[in-house]
């Protein structure tokens, strides 16, 4: 039954959805709404102030500190090959280099370390006054709507799981059209709402205000002025990374994806734990986790040298 939203759809202005999901992955009240002309989904309302929340609340609900632990710069260390994996056909020559919501500066790090110009934007406070003084990373603290950047100065922006936590989604990429050369490319990884890999009461929670599937980020960036040229799922399904190049062509007024909605809403309704757990993958992701967990049982006390603990993974990489 359609609903009425308490806000716009952020992609085509609709005010009409149905719900998706009632609860938080936390088991909190967190109304998930699915916007019935496009299948944009977001948080409706949301449940924080998102400013306040990124600054100062989220890496200590997620991670417990305001400073990343051995296991924690280690996990992302292998994220950041992963990521670096993924765009290395964009690196054959030295980029001019812009990393939005950089975190505890793994990615970052790597480019620096492999002769990138990079910069970055985090607005947690405690995270990126961390990675400024470890890795010596030309890094402004705040969010990129605040940044201070040159307009047409950068030959490639990632933005990793970070478009998801911004409240103004389609605001974040008109901004990041507007930084990026004639030529360039910007990289963006969300969620995919229609994944399936874990399990269906951990679809929704209360960091990501916004969820996408490859129609409707293709559609968003159109709405800002990007062209897709390319987009990869992971092996799980669970991201998805799209490649944006500026584009000069007007943009069209329409943003309805017919059917779109009733394609998320059939994945979501049809993702039950009896199809969950009698597939292979929830016991090979619990399989995982346990390795990784026994290999970090050692780590768990800060660090004071994350630059040592990463130079050699990544040198046990063959990346530097």
């Amino acid at each position: 039954m359609s609903e009425t939203s308490s806000t716009p759809c952020n992609l085509c202005g609709n005010h009409h959805v149905s719900v998706l999901s009632m609860r938080s992955r936390s088991g909190a009240q967190l109304r998930t709404v699915i916007c019935d002309h496009c299948g944009l989904v977001w948080s409706d309302p949301f449940p924080h102030d998102p400013r306040q929340f990124y600054e100062e609340e989220y890496r200590l609900d997620y991670k417990k500190t305001y400073a990343p632990q051995a296991k924690h710069i280690l996990r992302a260390g292998r994220v950041a090959i992963e990521r670096h994996d993924k765009i290395k056909h964009l690196l054959q020559s030295r980029k001019n280099m812009l990393d939005v919501g950089t975190g505890g500066g793994e990615f970052a790090y790597l480019m620096k370390a492999l002769g990138h110009d990079i910069q970055g934007i985090e607005p947690n406070k405690g995270y990126a006054e961390y990675s400024k003084a470890q890795y010596q990373l030309n890094l402004q603290v705040g969010f990129v709507q605040d940044g201070d950047f040159t307009d047409a100065s950068f030959d490639l922006i990632t933005i990793w799981h970070v478009l998801e936590h911004t409240a103004d989604p389609g605001s974040v990429l008109g901004i990041l059209r507007k930084l990026l050369k004639p030529d360039a490319t910007l990289v963006v990884e969300v969620p995919n709402v229609e994944a399936v890999c874990q399990s269906p009461a951990s679809s929704f929670h209360e960091a990501h205000l916004f969820n996408f599937n490859v129609q409707t980020l293709q559609k968003m960036g159109e709405k800002a002025g990007l062209h897709a040229v390319g987009h990869l799922l992971s092996a799980d399904g669970g991201n998805l990374t799209m490649f944006f190049q500026p584009t000069d062509t007007a943009a069209e007024t329409d943003w309805r994806l017919p059917g779109n909605a009733e394609r998320i809403s059939a994945v979501v309704k049809g993702h039950t734990n009896l199809r969950h757990y009698m597939r292979a993958a929830p016991y090979l992701r619990f399989v995982k986790k346990l390795q990784r967990t026994i290999a970090e049982r050692n780590l768990s006390q800060q660090v004071a040298d994350s630059k040592t603990l990463l130079d050699q993974l990544y040198r046990e990489h063959r990346l530097l």
